[in-house]
């Protein structure tokens, strides 16, 4: 399975339980999470994607470790089994 499917998955399950996958682009600032998650509540999370066993490039953990600094979460999901764990988790039905 391809990255962009599993981030297309995601934010299709995200946009279903009325929430927002937004896609950053952040010019400049290299290594930043695909997607940030905006969900009720206040509650913001950082998504990065990668492919089924792939791993966080070094600048990737570096700005993950960042965001969980500034106290946002920040995951990585490389598998659609992970997807439906990771919206169970933030967002139960």
């Amino acid at each position: 399975m391809l990255e962009k499917q599993i981030e297309r998955y995601f934010c299709n399950k995200v946009k279903r339980r009325g929430g927002l996958a937004i896609k950053l682009s952040p010019a400049g600032t290299a290594g930043m999470p695909d997607r940030l998650v905006l969900l009720p509540g206040r509650r913001i999370i950082f998504v990065e994607f990668k492919a089924p066993g792939k791993k966080l490039r070094p600048l990737q953990v570096k700005r993950a470790e960042t965001l969980q600094k500034f106290g946002f979460k920040s995951v990585c999901i490389d598998a659609r089994w992970k997807v439906n764990v990771f919206l169970e988790e933030v967002m139960p039905q």
